[in-house]
């Protein structure tokens, strides 16, 4: 049995091998797709697809920023490396920008230097390898902790599904107790009502009162969809606990039980169902709003 994840959550990871440490950060939060994106030095920008690999191992769902950095312990090993191409862009966007604006200004070097990546430090000679393994050790580190964490928030949101499907049940419970009264209840009423409205000079015809009752009892016949409420919380608590990327299975299963509840409440006229049924759909909301967060 899998865990249920949450699609929120934190986790971060460093790897220090005497020479340098790379941090691995990842934020995560909800999102109906798999959307990925990374934030990297851009010497280390040969690594974003195996960046992608390590993340899609682990997580399904989810809108995920990755941020990693990296610091070089040894002076000695590290070079300031000029991306002259980089700020040739630069420049000439900015004179791009002057000439449409007519603003008359030197551009000095101090402005170019401060835009990301024009300076790079990093070591001499890198080896791409060592790097990779760098970079997948942290990675490694932080998808771990974001897992952890992701999981307890997962936990969380189960038991408070869990909680609401309990509540549903006993008022579905009470709901399908009610039902088995409204027939008769219609009867009484109706046929009093009638009698009301003939006096007590004319006679009551009981077929047409028969007949009357059999077509709102049609109309009314909750069951069917009782039946197939219940088994869709069957089938909520059986998703649950199979664990997983389970999403959006358990959103269509609510959807599927609103439409149940909705049908219900448009059939009866009893007023303690109807209020049964309006709590119902409250507490289906609130299962919904929770299921969003689950990867």
């Amino acid at each position: 049995m899998a865990d249920i994840l949450s699609m929120t959550g934190y986790g971060k990871g460093e790897h220090n091998d005497g020479k340098r440490i790379i941090t691995a950060e990842i934020k995560t939060i909800n999102n109906r797709y798999c959307d990925i994106n990374i934030k990297t030095p851009r010497h280390l920008r040969f690594f974003d697809d195996n960046i992608r690999k390590i993340l899609k191992n682990s997580v399904q769902r989810g809108r995920i920023d990755v941020y990693i950095n990296i610091d070089y312990l040894s002076e000695s090993d590290t070079v300031i490396v000029p991306n002259l191409c980089l700020a040739k862009q630069y420049k000439s966007a900015i004179d791009e920008i002057k000439a449409e604006l007519d603003i008359n200004s030197d551009v000095s070097l101090d402005t170019i230097i401060k835009f990301q990546d024009v300076l790079v430090a990093r070591e001499d000679n890198d080896d791409e390898e060592e790097l990779r393994l760098c970079v997948e050790s942290a990675m490694d580190n932080a998808v771990e902790n974001l897992v952890k964490m992701r999981a307890i928030e997962g936990e969380q949101l189960k038991a408070d599904i869990s909680s609401g499907m309990n509540k549903i049940l006993v008022l579905m419970n009470e709901i399908e107790k009610n039902s088995e009264t409204i027939v008769e209840d219609y009867r009484a009423k109706f046929e009093t009502r009638i009698k009301e409205l003939l006096g007590s000079g004319h006679e009551l015809d009981e077929n047409r009162l028969y007949n009357e009752i059999v077509i709102y009892a049609d109309k009314s016949d909750i069951n069917e969809e009782i039946v197939r409420f219940k088994s869709h919380m069957s089938q909520l608590g059986n998703v649950l606990d199979e664990g997983g990327a389970v999403g959006r299975k358990l959103d269509f299963i609510i959807q599927e039980s609103n439409r149940e509840i909705n049908t219900i409440g448009s059939k009866v006229g009893n007023l303690e169902i109807i209020q049964m049924v309006i709590e119902i759909k409250n507490v289906l909301e609130k299962i919904r709003e929770q299921i969003q967060n689950i990867e």
